[in-house]
């Protein structure tokens, strides 16, 4: 079982309320993956954005940064959005990233849950399905890092083209985000990547028939059937439920309201995002808490890693530090010690 911690890179508040610059938020953000690594955790994720309350929308290069600091923990994305980006370029800049890590890169690929990098680099949305199916499968192609020959419609093809440069181990390890449709669970089966959940609403247990579906999937397609599955979800540590559900609050609130204006969701109440911690896909409170809601979602889900979300809007530098350290040394100790008893 492996754990890991993923961020945006939302841009935080300083210690008097104001967003932080950021430049500063990114060098926090560095600090805060050195962080995770002295309390343990095996994987260190950062999304890449392109909007302005997420500061990063370079991920390969912070976590470059990350890499020069640390010396165990493995370094990927939450997601690299595929669809607006080059399947070339992506594996060049994580086997380049491999390199300085010393085989430490794993990309995650996804469609992303914002839009803006479309119109930024000149993609048409209603191609958006197709763009990332064409892309996905030339990256399959690409990580077995031999002569490529493909062809698509949304970028030119290649003929027995070669990529540099080529990694020590051969292949970078490489999953696909689903947030939540049926068919995008079985691709990433039909192209044997290993398979990420985002949950980021609602009770993790509904999301048992994908995982079912995507070992059938595996199965049926001829495919390594052990491939692990991992999750994604919000969560917060503090020494209390309390303060947890108090220091995350206003921040989650502004957050989230944000997008929902531009969604069409309604504004968030404190009752429902209270529910979504005692019910849904939150795992936030105290260490205990947090400790035995995650055993259950891994229990209810037979997932082989759990990622947990730390950053949630302009909630502070210094309450993620803490929140880190507590689910390093105290969570994860205790989520192995519960699974240990089953």
């Amino acid at each position: 079982m492996k754990f890991g911690l993923d961020t945006f890179g939302d841009v935080t508040a300083g210690s008097d309320g104001k967003p932080l610059p950021y430049a500063q938020v990114i060098r926090n953000l560095v600090d805060q993956a050195v962080l995770a690594e002295k309390v343990g955790l095996d994987a260190f994720s950062v999304g890449e954005h392109h909007r302005d309350d997420f500061a990063v929308s370079a991920p390969e290069i912070v976590l470059a940064a990350i890499a020069a600091r640390t010396e165990k923990i493995t370094l990927g994305t939450a997601v690299t959005v595929l669809s607006s980006d080059d399947p070339v370029r992506v594996y060049e800049r994580f086997a380049t990233l491999d390199a300085v890590s010393n085989g430490r890169a794993e990309i995650t690929l996804g469609r992303g849950s914002f839009t803006e990098s479309f119109p930024l680099f000149g993609f048409d949305l209603a191609d958006y399905d197709k763009l990332f199916e064409e892309k996905a499968e030339l990256m399959a192609a690409l990580l077995d890092e031999g002569p490529v020959t493909w062809e698509g419609t949304v970028r030119p093809g290649l003929k027995n083209q070669q990529v540099y440069p080529k990694t020590e181990n051969g292949r970078i390890p490489t999953w696909i985000g689903v947030g939540g449709s049926p068919e995008s669970v079985v691709r990433a089966a039909s192209y044997g990547f290993p398979l990420v959940l985002a949950i980021i609403g609602g009770a993790p247990a509904r999301f048992g028939p994908y995982v079912d579906l995507y070992r059938r999937a595996l199965k049926e397609l001829g495919k390594p059937e052990d491939l692990p599955v991992a999750v994604h979800c919000p969560g917060f540590v503090a020494d209390t439920d309390q303060e947890a559900a108090d220091l995350l609050w206003p921040h989650v609130r502004v957050m989230m309201n944000r997008i929902g204006r531009e969604r069409g969701w309604p504004p968030l109440a404190r009752d429902r995002f209270q529910s979504d911690i005692d019910e849904g896909a939150w795992h936030a409170g105290s260490p205990e808490t947090v400790a035995q809601k995650v055993a259950k979602t891994i229990k209810e889900l037979g997932i082989q890693r759990f990622d947990m979300k730390y950053s949630a809007g302009t909630l502070p530098h210094e309450a993620m530090m803490k929140a880190i350290e507590l689910y390093g040394t105290v969570v994860i100790p205790r989520v192995r010690e519960l699974l240990a008893k089953d």
